[in-house]
């Protein structure tokens, strides 16, 4: 069973109950750290809940929808021991596991429909990291 913590602003709520529903019927445990209604919020806020919780847990794969996804690729991407990626299509969600060794997912709600967001998911997450030397090595730098 894989661990996944999941989290949206406001204009992301509906695909991340869409995305729990899969995730929760396919055997993950899912960690949600909001935000639970549609309410204006702040994604830098959600972004840093999620950060927290990565941070203690690193083996834990992360999601986070925003109506881009722009929003959350810069907010995230602040902490040094993650590494989100923004899924636009198939091909971006395995390149960035495979490559990049992504451990976050960003999704835009806006951009594309739940059942498309859904598929660059399920891409991302069914993909190991290729661990050949070249790829390491560029992961090893992002980590100084």
């Amino acid at each position: 069973m894989k661990n996944i913590v999941i989290g949206s602003d406001h204009a992301g709520i509906e695909l991340k109950s869409f995305l729990k529903d899969y995730l929760s019927s396919n055997d993950y445990k899912i960690t949600d750290v909001g935000t639970f209604d549609s309410k204006s919020c702040d994604y830098p806020d959600i972004a840093k809940s999620l950060a927290n919780h990565i941070e203690k847990n690193p083996n834990d794969f992360g999601i986070l929808i925003c109506g881009t996804g722009i929003g959350m690729s810069i907010a995230i991407n602040r902490y040094s021991f993650i590494r989100g990626a923004l899924l636009y299509n198939k091909e971006t969600a395995k390149l960035a596991r495979e490559h990049n060794k992504a451990n976050v997912a960003i999704l835009g709600a806006r951009m594309f429909s739940n059942d498309e967001n859904l598929e660059f998911l399920k891409t991302f997450l069914s993909t190991d990291f290729s661990n050949e030397e070249r790829h390491k090595k560029r992961i090893e730098k992002l980590c100084k």
